[in-house]
């Protein structure tokens, strides 16, 4: 054995032991006659100790030629540290080594292994198995098996079976795009990497495994943003026979467990809210809960006082923001410049202060009294002190747009109490979105998400006012899970088809397959999908998925380190029939 014990567990009730350890040179201090070095493996660090008084002269000869990152094996006694180093569960013993033995040698690397590092993102990506070695990632990756095998637990204890489905699927236009992959044996036909097992969990609830889950690689060819990646991992469910209630019932269990074991929350609760009622107070479907800052509409407040920009606009809404009625013209120019930027694209905002006196003074004044202006107050219940932010447009544009404020602003003021864990069902979504460039719907989650049943009776005639059997979960402002009631009645997979414009030739090429087996007794089912790359991330309260993911690829989807994507040769094109 290369060691007797690790570098992070060694302690005072060691002390006088001969041990051995190896692992990476993480630092070097010298001081004369003597040399200390801290060894860093997986577990932690130990400090060894080298002096010419204690040790051989060929002992602290190789001592003296070590260099940072390089692999070496020591034995030594375990002595009482003089000054105890109070940040590592080592600090208060080192070892006196009696042998060293360099394993390998190491190039001075291109950026430090600390926890803060200088080395710049693009950087660590080309060098990700050096990234590894510092305490943040290695932590995250650990954490990420920690709650992985939580999940694997929770489920494998209620009864869910592990199932892997394929990988090699066919393409369907349903979605975000595909990663496609020529077959060689078959040429010009292709696979598609799976957006998600949707299809094939649904068919094994046909095969009556009853409840299946997976912990899956995904793909989606997309544009990239910090909690997305080409590739990434769900937490993938289905259930038979249950209701959208016997899913809350069974992930809000999951969700506790982890809450329980990972943030120290026993007593959590699950608030529910529409879609629509989401969209209304916060501008988005993922609202974050952390913080009361809710929208407010002042459409007919504001019309009718000769100003267009409120009344020639579908709606006005507002934000009111406590005890910030002293925001410079400046502070409030800076964020009309945030909410004018191509990201959020709005055309501007105004405002109104409820001073201090409990006056008013708004970027509008000309065109609305004081009096007019209480009015508004009033509908909000501001307070004197407060300030008012106020925007116009389309309906669902201008308040996703007030909901991108709102999370700026809540940032900006340190509104967010990030001791708060609000998770929250969002339920009712529209079955159908109609795009109006195409002139037809597409499915606001997928082509086999159930109506609810008491929307069946008007799926004919008005398809605009169905409302979906399907849920997201929400944890403080991101979306970490989403799932639905499948469609399990062939005449109604066949209908929602046809409202998505998609002929009978179209969808029995795509789905005939589930077309079929929908024939053979389908059961009712439903289940759910979670992100754990974005469930990792969230739980340790970042915003970037990467750093829980081992191997990722960059902003442009590629990976730096292996110089992915790359050209084929003209002999792999060849066996491809490509040209």
């Amino acid at each position: 054995m290369n060691r007797t014990n690790n570098c992070g567990e060694l302690t005072k009730s060691n002390l006088g032991q001969t041990v051995k350890l190896s692992g990476w040179v993480n630092k070097i201090r010298e001081k004369g006659f003597i040399i200390w070095v801290d060894l860093r493996d997986r577990y932690g660090i130990t400090q060894l100790v080298f002096d010419k008084e204690r040790s051989n002269d060929e002992i602290f000869t190789t001592a003296s030629q070590l260099g940072r990152e390089f692999v070496i094996e020591v034995e030594g006694s375990v002595i009482e540290r003089k000054s105890i180093n109070e940040n590592i569960d080592t600090g208060e013993i080192e070892i006196l080594v009696t042998s060293i033995n360099i394993l390998n040698k190491s190039l001075t690397p291109p950026f430090t292994i600390e926890n803060e590092s200088d080395g710049g993102e693009e950087l660590r990506m080309k060098y990700r198995y050096l990234d590894i070695r510092r305490e943040p990632i290695k932590e995250n990756l650990i954490f990420r098996h920690s709650l992985s095998l939580e999940v694997r637990n929770y489920l494998s204890e209620n009864n869910f079976i592990d199932v892997e489905t394929p990988c090699l699927i066919k393409s369907t236009p349903e979605g975000a795009r595909d990663f496609i992959v020529p077959s060689r044996l078959n040429p010009d036909h292709y696979y598609a990497l799976p957006q998600s097992p949707q299809i094939f969990k649904q068919l094994l609830m046909i095969g009556g495994i009853d409840k299946y889950y997976q912990i899956v690689k995904c793909f989606r060819d997309e544009d990239l943003r910090a909690d997305r990646q080409p590739e990434f991992t769900q937490i993938d469910c289905e259930m038979s026979f249950v209701n959208q209630e016997d899913v809350f019932q069974q992930f809000e269990g999951l969700m506790k467990r982890i809450f329980s074991k990972f943030l120290g929350s026993d007593n959590t609760t699950f608030d529910r809210m529409t879609y629509e009622s989401a969209i209304e107070k916060y501008g988005t479907d993922k609202p974050d809960l952390r913080y009361e800052l809710l929208i407010n509409n002042i459409s007919d407040e504001v019309k009718g006082k000769n100003f267009q920009i409120f009344d020639n606009n579908e709606i006005s809404v507002c934000l009111r923001v406590e005890g910030k009625s002293d925001l410079t013209r400046k502070e409030i120019d800076e964020i009309t410049d945030w909410v004018k930027r191509p990201q959020i694209g709005a055309s501007g905002l105004l405002w109104i202060k409820h001073n201090n006196d409990s006056s008013f003074k708004s970027s509008f004044d000309k065109f609305f009294s004081e009096s007019d202006l209480r009015v508004i107050s009033e509908k909000i219940s501001s307070k004197p002190g407060d300030i008012i932010f106020i925007m116009s447009g389309e309906y669902k544009k201008t308040l996703e747009q007030l909901g991108s404020l709102r999370v700026e602003l809540a940032s900006k003021f340190n509104l967010i109490d990030q001791e708060k864990i609000c998770p929250l069902w969002v339920t009712d979504f529209p079955l159908f979105e109609w795009d109006e460039e195409e002139k037809r719907f597409f499915s606001m989650h997928h082509p086999f998400t159930s109506p609810k049943p008491e929307f069946l009776d008007i799926l004919d005639k008005e398809p605009e006012k169905v409302i979906a059997n399907a849920y997201d979960l929400v944890l403080n402002g991101n979306e970490i899970g989403g799932g639905s009631i499948r469609i399990h009645d062939f005449d109604t997979q066949m209908k929602v088809f046809e409202l998505l414009g998609m002929s009978k030739e179209e969808y029995t090429s795509q789905f005939g397959f589930l077309i079929e087996a929908l024939k053979y007794g389908a059961p009712p089912h439903g289940g759910i999908a979670f992100g754990l790359d974005r469930l990792a991330a969230v739980l340790k309260g970042k915003d970037v998925i990467r750093d829980f993911i081992a191997f990722p690829k960059n902003n442009s989807g590629k990976d730096l380190m292996i110089d992915a994507p790359s050209k084929l040769t003209k002999e792999q094109l060849k066996d491809l029939s490509q040209k």
